[in-house]
């Protein structure tokens, strides 16, 4: 009742597949890793690991040169947005102007127009 029977649907060169019912997935035995067997010769000691360091270190002049680079990034954008208000602004108050010219004109007419 709850398994989805899916049609065979013949793709556009006329070739059919068939409907692949799951089935159930029998887990395998573990794999037990194999180690090699001890040899004879002696090898060197591994190269000793360097401590990792945590994060990111900045001078006092990285700091700096990141405040800046963000203060300049901040004062770029906003700028460009400012930009971008005046340039919606004036092009509304135009259309408003517009549009109250054309409504006088419309409403009252020439005089030549009248008889």
């Amino acid at each position: 009742m709850f398994k989805p029977r899916y049609p065979i649907n013949p793709t556009p060169t006329g070739a059919l597949y068939p409907v692949i019912h799951p089935t159930a997935v029998i887990p395998a035995a573990p794999v037990q890793p194999q180690h090699p067997a001890p040899c004879a010769c002696q090898h060197p000691a591994p190269a000793p690991v360097a401590p990792v360091r945590s994060g990111v270190q900045l001078s006092t002049g990285g700091v700096i040169a990141l405040a800046v680079g963000g203060t300049g990034v901040v004062l770029v954008i906003g700028a460009v947005l400012i930009s971008m208000f005046l340039a919606v602004a004036v092009t509304a108050g135009s259309l408003a102007l517009l549009a109250v010219v054309l409504r006088s004109m419309l409403n009252n007419p020439p005089a030549d127009r009248r008889r």
